[in-house]
């Protein structure tokens, strides 16, 4: 049986152990009336904790097998290889599991084909197989056998209750430890390869050096051969295109957010924030697009009608697309947090003489300062993190410069740059991509802890 298919299956039957644990609890409720025995729990969490029962311990063996089931099956296949292809180097016993790899997922063509490779693709196909087979008998075994456990188990003073919301508090803490050693992990990872990276490359000279050329010779004899890698260039462009976007999107969002708050009607608003929100859905790719032919072009022209020189790739015209991108971040937030404002303070600006445009300026948005700060986070950190429209409007140039109408680059069209194609992660070339993720990270770091203060430093309550 497909795996794709146990899923949906074992739903079906967790939901007939369900309605089995539900029907035997109602029955065991009509005979405590007899008896004075009452159920703990309503039937409902009777019939919860068999479904329960049943479908996680088969879960959790579908997911040990997902995890593993390719290394087991590909050590399988490997072991039938002849002994000279056993005791190959590290190296090309990775690429001989890519190629075998490859020839069962359908990816080599038939003349590249090895017939020893072949035979073994043949068997891990087959053992392929026979595992699905056995894991739908595992799966569907453990769960009638766990089911049919906790269906006899069940008894008037049982507390189901208990037993159901204990399960699913552990559930919710795995969730939550999943999610924080994800986010350790990442951390770490870019920190170790940092790390690597600094033992080749000085902290002071990465963080205060001016130029950036991160290319390395083939020869030492070659120019460039030791490669520049300061980063402050690819640091200015970012900050320069974040603020130029950030200069767009945060009054047209804000003022957005107040008309649609305080001035529009119910059938403006209907349709007009679902529109505006479309933005927001709307690929990056495109956006480059339209940056690249329409933008582009636009300011290059507008600023040879002046007399200034403008490159055919520029922080401005990447700046503007991007603003236009971000609006909604900003829009959407500020619009929610305006309408949470109490109409009773507004009412109470009212009532002391102030107008419309006063009580706004003066009482709604510092009330809701807090949640408009983060929504102009959340927009920052979309900006700082866009790699499409960059690579199309504004270039890979690593120009320190604070002309807006020159071509620039950021710190994430770097890392893709730095990471694109068959590379080996023991070079300042390659290493120098995570050192850039750290120094992102940390510039994000600092712009949260800046808003966390801002929204405690103004946070209000209200009753």
């Amino acid at each position: 049986m497909s795996p794709t298919i146990l899923l949906p299956a074992l739903l079906g039957f967790s939901m007939l152990a369900y309605m089995q644990g539900k029907k035997r609890a109602l029955s065991l409720a009509v005979q405590g009336k007899q008896t004075g025995r009452t159920l703990h729990s309503q039937p409902g969490y009777y019939g919860m904790l068999i479904g329960i029962c049943c479908v996680l311990p088969a879960l959790c063996i579908f997911a040990f097998w997902m995890c593993f089931a390719d290394s087991i099956l590909t050590a399988a296949a490997l072991g039938t290889l002849p002994d000279a292809m056993q005791d190959l180097s590290p190296d090309k016993m990775n690429l001989l599991v890519n190629d075998l790899r490859n020839l069962v997922a359908g990816h080599v063509a038939a003349r590249d084909i090895d017939p020893v490779l072949e035979q073994a693709a043949g068997q891990y196909l087959g053992m392929q197989q026979m595992a699905d087979n056995a894991l739908a008998v595992v799966m569907f075994g453990t769960a009638l056998f766990t089911a049919s456990f906790s269906y006899m188990k069940i008894r008037p003073e049982m507390r189901a209750r208990n037993h159901v919301e204990r399960i699913i508090q552990l559930v919710l803490i795995c969730c939550s430890t999943i999610a924080i050693l994800t986010t350790v992990g990442i951390v770490l990872s870019v920190l170790f390869e940092s790390i690597r990276f600094f033992q080749h490359i000085p902290v002071t000279d990465f963080l205060f050096g001016t130029k950036w050329s991160p290319q390395m010779a083939m020869r030492a004899d070659q120019a460039g051969s030791s490669g520049t890698f300061g980063a402050v260039p690819v640091l200015a462009g970012t900050f320069m295109i974040s603020g130029i976007a950030l200069s767009v999107a945060v009054p047209l969002g804000l003022m957005s957010a107040v008309y649609l708050s305080e001035y529009a009607g119910a059938r403006v608003r209907a349709w007009a924030k679902p529109i505006m929100e479309i933005l927001a859905g709307v690929p990056t790719v495109v956006y480059g697009f339209f940056a690249a032919l329409v933008v582009a072009p636009f300011v290059r022209q507008s600023g040879e009608l002046f007399g200034l020189g403008v490159s055919s790739e520029s922080a401005l015209a990447a700046g503007l697309v991007m603003g236009i991108m971000i609006i909604p971040f900003v829009s959407s937030l500020s619009d929610d947090v305006l309408n949470a404002v109490p109409q009773a303070m507004r009412d109470g600006s009212y009532g002391l003489g102030a107008t419309k445009s006063e009580t706004i300026v003066n009482v709604v948005i510092p009330a809701a300062l807090p949640g408009i700060v983060g929504g102009v986070l959340l927009a920052a950190s979309r900006a700082i993190g866009e790699t499409m429209i960059v690579v199309m409007a504004a270039g890979m140039s690593a120009n320190l410069t604070a002309n807006p109408l020159q071509a620039v680059t950021t710190v994430t069209v770097q890392i893709v740059t730095l990471l694109v194609g068959d590379q080996e992660f023991d070079s300042p070339k390659t290493l120098v991509a995570f050192a850039l993720g750290l120094l992102l990270f940390i510039v994000t770091l600092i712009l949260n802890v800046v808003a966390l203060y801002i929204v405690r430093r103004y946070r209000e309550e209200y009753e």
